[in-house]
């Protein structure tokens, strides 16, 4: 049996199957139009996460908004492994290490924004970009949630494979240093 990966924290019952880890982080710029002001979210990802993004499409077409179905309308990053870990520490440095309890949702995953990239260390304003933001989406599990996803008999997570929102807080408590704002 191996050990648990880098990224989770071993349970106090000693089960490394039962350790919870961040499985993905997503990097998300929204626009919400095509051109310009995208290519420069793009660069500001690019500048983060030191990854090249893709673009987002739109689903549907919103004729108030002036967007149509398939338009580029944002970008976005996945991060994985070391390099989600990595981006993670940054990220939580340009919050002070302190989140909103309301951005652990009911499966344990956790989602903040940063209002600007300039916030992160050593990132300098760049006045052709401006003041950009983006969202951060973190998905966190434990060794199995591949089940739910896989391509041959994809099944539901049995409830005591799920991570509950305290054990999320918990977890970024103590590998990540992250006070919750009550």
């Amino acid at each position: 049996m191996s050990a648990p990966a880098a990224n989770s924290a071993t349970p106090p019952t000693g089960n490394p199957l039962r350790a919870v880890r961040i499985l993905k982080i997503v990097v998300n710029a929204g626009v919400g139009e095509s051109g310009e002001p995208r290519t420069k979210a793009e660069r500001v990802l690019q500048m983060v996460t030191k990854q090249k993004p893709v673009a987002t499409r739109s689903r549907s077409t919103n004729r108030d908004f002036g967007i149509r179905e398939g338009q580029e309308i944002g970008a976005k990053v996945t991060l994985r492994g070391g390099a989600a870990r990595d981006f993670l520490e940054r990220a939580l440095d340009a919050r002070d290490r302190q989140l909103d309890p309301d951005s652990v949702d009911r499966a344990g995953n956790v989602s903040f924004g940063v209002a600007d990239y300039t916030d992160f260390a050593g990132m300098k304003y760049d006045p052709e970009i401006g003041i950009r933001g983006f969202d951060v989406c973190l998905t966190i599990g434990r060794a199995g949630f591949r089940i739910r996803t896989r391509r041959i008999a994809p099944r539901g997570i049995p409830t005591a494979q799920r991570v509950s929102p305290d054990e999320t807080r918990r977890f970024l408590a103590e590998q990540f240093r992250v006070t919750f704002l009550e």
